[in-house]
């Protein structure tokens, strides 16, 4: 088989995992990033000791070999990037979430979309959690159609970034589009509806008051809730606490319909579980029928090497093996540009309603 090519823009953190889950396909190659920390190319090359480093993206794209991009810069420079890649050589993209930041920016992912000669696609890995995608997979079924879906996140604060960007709302865009964007797609998609309205309360009640950066301290929210109505009636909230780490289950979805009840149980990193607690836990499927048979529990583990190479459930290399296809020309797009573009206004909505105490109308 053909060998896939990436070139990389960003390889902090989550552009690490990125790597890592490639190294996990068959027939690829990371051939080149650019990453302008030291630091962040040191630990690079530790996984690809022969990778190239550019000093610029116009350098990366005209490396001739790259069949593809992954963008996991931080969240504030993903359309100026868009738009190089755009002018001098479009590729197929895989551009970590959120998708944009400003609002201001909305308009030009609305064009992208619809002029883009090559896939755009959004990095959602929370869709590819095995325990989430089987919730996915069996929600209707299990339910009769969702009315009511329920999103909890409790888990520890945001973790260290390069330059701190994810301390400040103007390069995060907010907690709520920052970390919730996953979240807001889920609803969508579990939904299968558009969303019409949005309420939120949200604030900084703990986490980084104690830091400053160049004479500011951090104004990233630590907590909220945000309610989304949707246009068929059903109704979805979500529950984030970020001073939560001595939670089993990071993140726990429950789905409800006429017929009955079915949630999701999912533990946080691997490298964040405290061994003196035990074993760490295994996701969880949970179905409850209406007509009251019990509830059925079902263990749905995430292979050990995927764990190793993630802190996201195995999402990232199920996420990449199918990028991987639509790559090479026989796979669609799952995670669109209007997907990606859809959970920020989302988010923007509800910084929006958290900020001035006002519920927002939406129009996607």
């Amino acid at each position: 088989m053909t060998t896939t090519h990436y070139g990389f823009i960003g390889c902090g953190m989550m552009g690490q995992e990125h790597i890592r889950n490639i190294q996990l396909l068959n027939n690829t190659k990371v051939a080149a990033i650019y990453e302008p920390d030291a630091a962040m190319q040191r630990a690079a090359l530790e996984l690809v000791p022969d990778v190239k480093f550019t000093d610029s993206i116009e350098a990366l794209l005209a490396i001739e070999s790259i069949d593809c991009l992954v963008i996991v810069s931080p969240n504030f420079t993903h359309v100026d990037i868009l738009k190089q890649i755009e002018a001098l050589r479009p590729l197929p993209i895989l551009v970590e979430k959120p998708l944009f930041t400003d609002p201001a920016d909305a308009d030009y992912i609305r064009h992208l979309k619809d002029s883009y000669p090559q896939p755009i696609w959004v990095a959602m890995e929370y869709r590819y959690m095995p325990p989430l995608a089987e919730l996915i997979n069996q929600v209707d079924d299990v339910t009769g159609g969702v009315n009511m879906l329920t999103i909890t996140e409790h888990r520890f604060p945001f973790l260290e970034k390069v330059n701190d960007w994810n301390r400040f709302n103007r390069y995060s865009g907010g907690t709520l589009v920052e970390k919730c964007c996953h979240y807001f797609d889920l609803m969508r998609l579990v939904t299968q509806s558009t969303p019409v309205s949005v309420m939120a309360s949200a604030g900084q009640a703990h986490n980084h008051l104690d830091e400053t950066y160049n004479g500011e301290t951090p104004d990233i929210w630590d907590h909220g809730y945000v309610i989304v109505n949707f246009a068929n009636g059903a109704r979805c909230m979500l529950e984030l606490c970020m001073f939560a780490e001595g939670s089993r289950y990071q993140e726990e979805i429950t789905a409800l319909g006429h017929l009955g009840k079915i949630e999701c149980k999912i533990p946080g990193p691997s490298r964040f579980w405290d061994k003196n607690l035990g074993p760490e836990p295994t996701p969880k499927l949970i179905i409850s029928p209406r007509i009251n048979k019990g509830p059925k529990e079902i263990d749905i583990p995430v292979d050990a090497n995927l764990l190793e190479a993630g802190d996201h459930n195995g999402s990232t290399f199920y996420q990449h093996e199918r990028f991987q296809q639509v790559v090479l020309g026989k796979h669609e797009t799952e995670v669109s540009l209007y997907d990606g573009w859809a959970a920020v206004m989302i988010g923007i909505a509800a910084q929006e309603s958290a900020r001035t105490g006002q519920a927002q109308t939406l129009s996607l």
